[in-house]
């Protein structure tokens, strides 16, 4: 199997274990930096490492329409393109195509599309989306969904199933089990809890190397989003990694890992990092603020990565006011240390069966107003 999933420790639902690929151990929970056209973007890879990162995501909607799958192909595959050593999460295109492309088109053969680029058309099929993935030399690829937006009817959402089935049927055609490349089914439903039962019951039945609940974090309430986090979780494979597809706000973490997910993707703390948001064992911190100005103290105290280590809140300020690239690198670096350090204070606190201690000390931290 391309990646074994072991469970080291569970405290209440709450799992702690680990997955073996071919490129390296992950451990989770685990937080995956997205690497959107490939680079997280700030970071260099040896960065990523030092800072404990064991994966990142690679988008392959982005990676198809620049520089181009054949490129990439060509020139040896997604980690020798981008040098990274670790393993390679791809998501398939599909949530991209809903969000950001131009004059789609779905029918049950795929989606055609229009670049939000350039304007080109193009098709993309369960089978092309598998074929990217595998030009990428994904260790983990994902399969190609429908993903509605939100507010969907209920009669949308349940027509929208029956094709993300069918899809995931032919991804696993596309890539049967004991490739090289793993595959991950991804579930639907909305806010429905009868659909979203349906939709896992149905990807469950063809058989994937893990699953993923896609389709949150798209505009619903919090408490739709909680409710359905926690009724899914339980639902999901015990002996198979169980994905969150496109949540990293921490305190949704916290509920998501308490329920038994294991993996997270988030732009947050880069884009965050960017607009001059910074996350802290005080709370969160906006950088800009006059305060700032003549502040010598780190962003954290509590905190040892190199930004911290070596620089002032005032200097930062500075960078952020300036514009200046390094603000963004800077800002990156000690937002992505943050949530590393955080997971793997998370997977410590179950192992040691005191995850409920880590969350009541985290929660009112992660509720902090800005500082």
């Amino acid at each position: 199997m391309a990646v074994k999933f072991t469970v080291l420790r569970t405290d209440g639902s709450a799992r702690a274990g680990v997955m073996e690929t071919a490129r390296g151990i992950i451990h989770t929970p685990q937080f995956m930096p997205v690497g959107t056209q490939g680079t997280v973007k700030a970071m260099s890879s040896e960065e990523l490492l030092s800072i404990g990162a064991e994966i990142i995501l690679g988008n392959t909607y982005h990676l198809y329409l620049r520089p181009g799958t054949d490129v990439i192909d060509a020139l040896g595959g997604l980690h020798r393109f981008i040098s990274w050593p670790g393993p390679i999460l791809t998501d398939s295109g599909g949530f991209q195509v809903f969000s950001l492309a131009r004059l789609r088109d779905i029918t049950n053969e795929g989606v055609t599309f229009n670049s939000h680029i350039d304007g080109s058309s193009h098709f993309l099929s369960p089978e092309k989306a598998m074929e990217i993935q595998r030009a990428l030399r994904s260790d983990i690829a994902m399969c190609f969904d429908e993903c509605p937006p939100y507010p969907s009817s209920y009669d949308y959402i349940a027509r929208s199933l029956r094709l993300t089935t069918e899809w995931a049927k032919r991804c696993r055609e596309a890539i049967p089990p004991g490739s090289k490349t793993a595959v991950f089914g991804i579930f639907q439903g909305g806010v429905f809890r009868e659909l979203r039962r349906e939709s896992l019951e149905e990807i469950v039945e063809i058989g994937f190397e893990g699953y993923a609940a896609g389709g949150l974090s798209v505009g619903e309430p919090k408490d739709l989003m909680h409710e359905i986090i926690t009724y899914t979780a339980p639902m999901m494979p015990p002996e198979r990694p169980r994905y969150l597809m496109g949540i990293g706000d921490l305190r949704d973490v916290l509920l998501a890992v308490e329920s038994g997910y294991d993996i997270f993707d988030c732009v947050m703390p880069t884009r965050n990092a960017r607009n001059g948001t910074l996350f802290t064992s005080r709370g969160r911190l906006s950088i800009k603020r006059a305060e700032f100005k003549r502040d010598d103290s780190p962003i954290d105290p509590d905190c040892a990565c190199p930004t911290c280590l070596k620089y002032s809140r005032a200097y930062l300020r500075h960078l952020f006011l300036a514009r200046e690239i390094l603000s963004m690198r800077l800002n990156t670096i000690h937002n992505l240390s943050f949530y590393m350090r955080f997971f793997r204070e998370m997977r410590e606190a179950i192992m040691k069966g005191r995850f409920k201690e880590f969350k009541s000390r985290w929660l009112p931290v992660l509720e902090e107003n800005f500082r």
